[in-house]
Parts: structure tokens; C-alpha cells; sequence
């Protein structure tokens, strides 16, 4: 059974950076000691006494299309509880998801070295390769030798999961800007849904139905179909429902279907980042049943989930909300949750100081809601006023410590800000897909629905927090730090009409790895050189899989740049066709590689957490300023393409570079790009379209101009 054009398919595929995902995999980490023919007997000889006996079926409604299509065709009417009640358990596939390969020494060292190539003159990458050379056949063969053996000790996880983890809960800075990105949903098909009171509603009705079925293990597993013809039936489902979770990983591959590592999906609900001094902690309290709600600062808690474990009944979530709404208190002069904005110790401090102010149960409250929902009172212009109100907002009417928060604006516009520590974006991005469908197909209220006649002022509780003048002081500081830093931060986006991934499809070109040298080559328009880039890269179809780097910067990609924007007079059509073709064909390389668990920043970053963590001095490696350099990632880039996202954006990873939010659809390609006052985003964007225009009139087989 070949299986190389099925990976090269999936991971290119799967494309879906930082906030979301990318996933393929490498079967000889798993078939090494086992042929498929085998595989394929023990299956059926484990399996068979069980299909036999397995009675009725359950018909399944196709989810939403998240990353991995379901084209499911079988659907049933289903309860208010439920968004559909999968024949396959949820974590049915976890068990036997393959490990997370552990790339060898002398793979990473040479793809850092040729990542690091197009960034250095020839002196300088002599001497980081002198360094790298030594680091290979020294400590670092050591410490490679040192994590295989304690991987091969904690066969549950991943050798990443821990240190992972820990890097975000380590990081003192605020996690607005920083690290918590969005998502813009799009807007409800029918215009009249996009009420903020319907539109709330609906999505908190939906967001509890997810709840309930990834709770009970009725939400559909995360499964790329390869072959959905094979996989993606009812027969197939009734089939792998029997196979032992331990081998049912190999069933699915078997009909070139990927389980997806689904361990995230916990900490959606009920959770929050609690600041700690020197590294946070993760909170989830899955007996929480209430909802946090949010509008202008103040905060209201009210049941959305009832003692038995049931949706709340639709019209009176609406009227509590409706409630909240109409509640004429104005903004809080000290708003507490502008201090989830500020630096984690400070904020540490200050909610030891709330705790010791007698507002433990309070907070309690807010760290076990199943989530936020952000009611603002101010209608969007346009889409850069909606980047910057989904990822920061004001400050004050966000808790951004929250696994995730919904925000609804006055228009009924709406986005999910996440927390990125605890997952990232696969459950979120899946969440998202999943709520958008199930309120614009099934919405359980509509504009014309009454809300309940049910007392709302004694169901909603408004919570009140006791503050002193040092809790007072500490809110102003941080509301001063939060204008400060929001300020200085630029967004603007793009829409290049012109072609999109039909036409590079056709022209045999990876349409990421197009987008990914339109950046290149409008930074080099723009500032005249290659800098640091990174594309974020899943590898959630391991276990505990968490991300890999993809370095998009590459002799390819700096060559082409320079023909096309230095030397367009110099080199014939045909040439520069042969240069596309070569920069595509290495990114899907280095694209494969990474979803397979094989880049080499993940690598070596924890072999210098393996260091760390024994009081080791630093390699060399380490301390080189060509390795800080390329982890300065001027160019920080993500892509998102999902029925259910309008727009999503970050802010850059560092105060010299561009955050870049792209997606390249059938017919055009968006960018929602963001800088801060050292870059000017407006001209970038300028030279990205210039690049564009350029690359596509080349591909049509025209000279540049």
C-alpha cells in the first residue's frame, strides 16, 4: 500500500498555522514492525465476532466541516441536547494515535543550518556552522540521547507536551497582544439573525450543545478522510465503533482516514489561566454550570446548564441576556478585568491581594464559567475595526485569562478570543466550525421568539467586588499599560482579486507556498533584505502533538525574490516559472516535513529545555546571535480558510515585525496584517500587492513589465 502521495495530499492539505493547524504523518513510525497486510488480518480477526454482534445503527448527522471534511450524508432530527450523536465515541482514536517522532541530531542540524543560509553572508554562516557541527558531536548528541531515553520513558505524551506548556505558563508578559490571537465568525446567512440578542442567544444555546456532546463522547472524532468514499460512512463508522481504541488508529488508516490528537478539547470549557508568581497555572472545573457574561466592565454569572445537566430552556437564556442588555448600570470606574491585560507576576500579586479582600468566591465564579460572552455596545465600521475589537478591544469588557471568550458586538458581529497556552486552536477552530453551523442551520431562537417570562433579576447575579485603594491603583496602572500598548498597534488588510488558488492549482503551484514568497518578496521590496520568518505547523495528528515550525524563508524563495524584484529584466518568463516552481516545491518539502513532526525547531528547543532544566550551561549554539536571530521572527504568518471565519489576526511576535493573517481562497487571497511603529504595514502591504501582481502575471506566461 503507497502511501507518500496520500501524506503529500494531507499535509498540504491541512495547511493551517498558529492559531490553527496542520497535520499529516509519517506511517513508518508505526508500520516499521508490522506490515499492513498483517495489520489488516489482526484487525479483522480482533474485530469480526464484534461487528457481528453489534445490532442497530445509529444514524450520524455530518458535523461541521472543521479542517477535516465530513461528508457524511446520513442526518437525523436530534434533540435540543446535542448537535449530533456520533456512532463513533469521540476519543475512540486517542489511545492508538501514533508518538511524536523525535527527528535525529543530524537532521535538525542541517535543516537549521539551511534555514539559516539564506539569512547570513558567507562568513557569518561559516561560523554558526562551525558552532552547529560542534554542538552535534558534542553536548548536544548528549542531551538528543538524554530526551530519546526519557521519550521512551513517558510513552503517554509527547517529548514537546511538557516543555511546551511550560514556555507559555513561563512567559511573564501580557497575554493580550502577545499571545491570545482571534477569530472573526462570519455573518449569519439570514440578515435578521445578526441580532446581538438573537445572535447570543443562539450561539450560547449552540456552545452548550457542543458541551453536552463532546462531554457524553457523541461529538464526532477529528478525522481527515483521505478517501471519505471509504471512510466516511455509516458502514465503515458501525465497523471501527468495535475496533479496540488501541488498534483503532490502524483501522482508520487502513481506509486512508487520519485520526486527529483530540487531548485539548478538555480545557475548552469551565477553564482559565490562573496568574501565578514565575509560571501560571490551568483551572478547570467541569461542575460549573453558569455562564460569565460581560458588558461595559460589569459581570453577570447566570446558569445556562440546569441541575440535571440539561441546555437551560432558549428563551430564558435569552431573556437573562436580554436582562443584561437593558441594565442601565454604567461602566465601572475600575473595571477588574483590565487586569487580565497586565503582566502576569503584577497580576499575580494584585489577585492575591483581591483573594485576601474577601473575593475568593468571586473569582472562583469566574475561573469555573463554562465561558465569557462579551457584550459591547459599539457598532464595527469595518474590518480593521473589527481586528482590533476582537483582539483587544477596550480592555475592560474582556476576561482574557478565559479558555475563550465570544464577543458579540452591538451589530451582531461576531469572534472568539482565545488563551493560547492550553491549546493551539484545533478545538477552538473545530468549536467554531461546529457552533456556526448549528446556529445558522438549527438556531433554537429566532427575531421573532418571545423571551421567557421568567424573573431575570433574580436568576442573572451581577458580581461585586470588594476593592481597596492599592486594588484601585493597580486597576488604573493597568488600564494605563493596556492604552499604552494597544496604541502603538497598526492592522490593515488586502484583497488581491486578481487569482487564487484555482489558478496556481492549475499551474501546478502550492497556493501557501505562493503567499508564503509574496511576503518575502514585498519585505524585500520594502526594507531590501530576507529576515526571519515563521508559519506555524500542527502536528495534532500525533499524540500530544502540539506545533512545528515551518521556515518559509528559504535560497529558493530569496533568489526568486531577487529575480523578480531586483532583476525583473534579467531572466526570461520561462525562468521565472522555473523559479516559482522550485520555491513551491521545496515549501511543500519543508511543509511535509514539519507536519510530520521533522523540522528542527522543536527539537532543539527542547533539547535546550532539557539543558535548562539540569542547571547546564548553554551551548554555544545557543548563545550564537545567528540563532537568536533566526528565532527574531520579523515575518510571524498564519493562514485560515473555514466556512465558518471571516477574518482572523495576531499582533506581531516582536516590535520590528508584521503579524500576518492570510487565506488563500478559490479566487483571491486576503492578508490582515498588523505591525507596530517600527514597521510601516500600509507600504508593506503595497509591496505584498506588487509582488502579487507580478507572480501572477508570470504565471500566465506574460513578462514583466
Amino acid at each position: 500500500m503507497t502511501i507518500f502521495a496520500d501524506l503529500t495530499q494531507l499535509s498540504v492539505t491541512l495547511i493551517l498555522k498558529q492559531t490553527v493547524w496542520c497535520a499529516s504523518i509519517n506511517p513508518h513510525q508505526v508500520f516499521g514492525f508490522l506490515g499492513t497486510s498483517t495489520m489488516a488480518s489482526l484487525l479483522s480477526a480482533q474485530c469480526a465476532a464484534s461487528v457481528r454482534g453489534s445490532g442497530g445503527l445509529v444514524r450520524v448527522r455530518a458535523a461541521a466541516l472543521g479542517i477535516a471534511k465530513r461528508n457524511c450524508s446520513s442526518k437525523q432530527a436530534y434533540s435540543d441536547q446535542y448537535l449530533h450523536r456520533s456512532v463513533v465515541p469521540s476519543m475512540h482514536y486517542q489511545k492508538s494515535l501514533p508518538r511524536l517522532p523525535i527527528p535525529k541530531l543530524e537532521d535538525t542540524i542541517r535543516r537549521y543550518l539551511a534555514a539559516q543560509r539564506p539569512l547570513l553572508d558567507d562568513d557569518q554562516f561559516r561560523s554558526t556552522e562551525k558552532v552547529a557541527e560542534d554542538f552535534q558531536s558534542g553536548v548536544g548528541k548528549q542531551l538528543h540521547e538524554e530526551l530519546v531515553a526519557q521519550d521512551k520513558n513517558n510513552k503517554h505524551t509527547s517529548y514537546i507536551s511538557g516543555p511546551w506548556f511550560d514556555m507559555y505558563l513561563s512567559a511573564r508578559d501580557s497575554v493580550v497582544l502577545n499571545f491570545n490571537p482571534f477569530m472573526s465568525f462570519n455573518p449569519d446567512p439570514k440578515a435578521k439573525y445578526n441580532d446581538q440578542l438573537v445572535r447570543a442567544t443562539n450561539m450560547v444555546c449552540s456552545a452548550v450543545r457542543f458541551m453536552k456532546t463532546l462531554r457524553a463522547g457523541l461529538l464526532e472524532p477529528e478525522v481527515f478522510h483521505l478517501n471519505p468514499a471509504k471512510s466516511d460512512t455509516d458502514r465503515f463508522k458501525r465497523f471501527i465503533r468495535w475496533v479496540p481504541s488501541s488498534l483503532s488508529w490502524y483501522g482508520a488508516y487502513m481506509v486512508n482516514a487520519y485520526p486527529l490528537d483530540m487531548s485539548q478539547y478538555f480545557r475548552l470549557f469551565n477553564s482559565t489561566r490562573i496568574p501565578k508568581r514565575g509560571r501560571d497555572e490551568l483551572f478547570t472545573d467541569e461542575r460549573g454550570r453558569h455562564l460569565l457574561v460581560m458588558r461595559k466592565g460589569n459581570m453577570y454569572v447566570f446558569d445556562i446548564v440546569d441541575k440535571d445537566g440539561n441546555l437551560v430552556k432558549p428563551a430564558e437564556i435569552q431573556s437573562h441576556l436580554k436582562y443584561i442588555l437593558s441594565d442601565p448600570t454604567p461602566a465601572p470606574t475600575f473595571p477588574l478585568g483590565v487586569l487580565t491585560s497586565e503582566n502576569r507576576d503584577v497580576w499575580a500579586g494584585l489577585r492575591d491581594k483581591l483573594l485576601a479582600a474577601g473575593n475568593a468566591e468571586h473569582l472562583q465564579i469566574v475561573d469555573s464559567a463554562l465561558f465569557c460572552l462579551c457584550l459591547d455596545d459599539e457598532s464595527m465600521r469595518d474590518h480593521i475595526h473589527i481586528s482590533h475589537n476582537m483582539l483587544h478591544g477596550d480592555g475592560c469588557n474582556r476576561w482574557y485569562d478565559k479558555s475563550f471568550s465570544v464577543i458579540l458586538t452591538k451589530d451582531g458581529q461576531a469572534a472568539i478570543n482565545f488563551e493560547h497556552s492550553w491549546g493551539d486552536g484545533v478545538a477552538v477552530l473545530r468549536f467554531q466550525n461546529e457552533i456556526f453551523k448549528d446556529t445558522t442551520e438549527q438556531p433554537l431562537v429566532n427575531p421573532g421568539s418571545a423571551a421567557a417570562a421568567v424573573d431575570s433579576a433574580s436568576a442573572v447575579r451581577k458580581l461585586q467586588f470588594n476593592l481597596d485603594r492599592e486594588l484601585e491603583n493597580g486597576i488604573k496602572k493597568a488600564k494605563e499599560n493596556f492604552d499604552s500598548a494597544v496604541s502603538k498597534l497598526t492592522i490593515d488588510a488586502l484583497e488581491f482579486k486578481r487569482g487564487g488558488k484555482e489558478q496556481l492549482k492549475r499551474s501546478k503551484l502550492s497556493p501557501d507556498a505562493i503567499a508564503q514568497l509574496a511576503f518575502q518578496m514585498g519585505f524585500l521590496r520594502q526594507y531590501g533584505q530576507t529576515v526571519a520568518t515563521y508559519e506555524s505547523c500542527s502536528t495534532a495528528a500525533f499524540k500530544h502533538g502540539r506545533t512545528e515550525t515551518i521556515r518559509p524563508a528559504t535560497t529558493h524563495t530569496k533568489k526568486c525574490s531577487y529575480a523578480f524584484v531586483c532583476q525583473p529584466g534579467q531572466h526570461s518568463v520561462e525562468q521565472l516559472q522555473a523559479m516559482l516552481n522550485e520555491c513551491s516545491k521545496y515549501h511543500g518539502q519543508l511543509t511535509r516535513e514539519a507536519a510530520m513532526g521533522q523540522g528542527f525547531d522543536r527539537h532543539l528547543f527542547a533539547l535546550r529545555y532539557l539543558a535548562n532544566s539540569k542547571g547546564q550551561a548553554l551551548h554555544s549554539l545557543y548563545t550564537d546571535p545567528t540563532y537568536a536571530a533566526i528565532n527574531h521572527n520579523i515575518l510571524s504568518t498564519s493562514t485560515l480558510t473555514s466556512p465558518a471565519v471571516n477574518l482572523g489576526g495576531f499582533a506581531p511576535v516582536v516590535p520590528d515585525g508584521y503579524g500576518v493573517g492570510y487565506g488563500v481562497h478559490d479566487e483571491w487571497i486576503g492578508c490582515n496584517v498588523s505591525s507596530y511603529p517600527a514597521c510601516n504595514v500600509h507600504e508593506f502591504l503595497e509591496c505584498v500587492q506588487m509582488s502579487l501582481e507580478d507572480i501572477f502575471t508570470v504565471v500566465e506566461g506574460k513578462p514583466l513589465s
